[in-house]
């Protein structure tokens, strides 16, 4: 039986394969066409939730923050999610805009790093976004009270109903609060894995407005 923790994670599976391959010689000049082409396989291959991302922050004493978000759009080098600017994120969004985005599909092997500035659309970008959410994630959205301390389950409830009811109502009723944001990508790596970990790293940066690439020791 396994008993230290270091013995049961060395027994667990990583980068096992067989994953498809990536001709690096025809690459697309555009890191957003490329993200597009990978995103496109991962729906072929029947990811989970291929749309789900990290996204790190930086909150006010410098330390690193983490949580995973749904990818609402691209478009060019453009990467769209949504949140309440009140909650955490949306402060540390307000005081440091710099963010960093990570998919990981390890049915592929396959892994993509975005750094960049995240800007906010704008109110009206932000309601549209809001609208198409469902009637249950835009009550709990509504009650405005993200990552503060819940003193009961029974107070959740209650708030979750109050706003439904007001969806009920006017089902246009929006939360002024909730924000669609841009990631302008200033650097993308895709990374594909190896069970030999000889990894193929492809970066693009940009540069003077144009996107350089390069290859990558693993």
């Amino acid at each position: 039986m396994i008993n230290k923790p270091s013995e049961l994670l060395r027994e667990l599976k990583s980068l096992s394969g067989p994953f498809p391959t990536w001709d690096t010689e025809q690459l697309p000049d555009r890191p957003g066409d490329l993200f597009l082409e990978w995103l496109r396989l991962a729906i072929d291959y029947e990811v989970k939730e291929p749309h789900a991302m990290t996204i790190s922050t930086v909150d006010s004493n410098g330390f690193p923050d983490a949580r995973v978000l749904i990818l609402k759009d691209v478009v060019d080098e453009a990467f769209y999610f949504a949140s309440g600017w009140e909650s955490r994120k949306g402060q540390q969004l307000e005081n440091n805009p710099h963010v960093a985005l990570t998919f990981y599909w390890p049915t592929l092997g396959r892994q993509i790093r975005i750094r960049g500035e995240a800007v906010d659309m704008g109110e009206e970008a932000g309601a549209a976004d809001f609208r198409k959410r469902s009637a249950g994630a835009r009550a709990v959205a509504m009650t405005g009270r993200q990552s503060q301390e819940l003193e009961s389950e029974e107070e959740l409830e209650r708030a979750i109903a109050a706003q439904k009811e007001r969806i009920s109502r006017d089902s246009d009723v929006i939360t002024p609060n909730w924000r669609l944001y841009a990631v302008n990508a200033k650097e993308v790596e895709f990374w594909q894995g190896d069970p030999e970990r000889k990894h193929v790293r492809i970066q693009y940066v940009l540069q003077h407005g144009q996107w350089k690439q390069r290859r990558l020791w693993p």
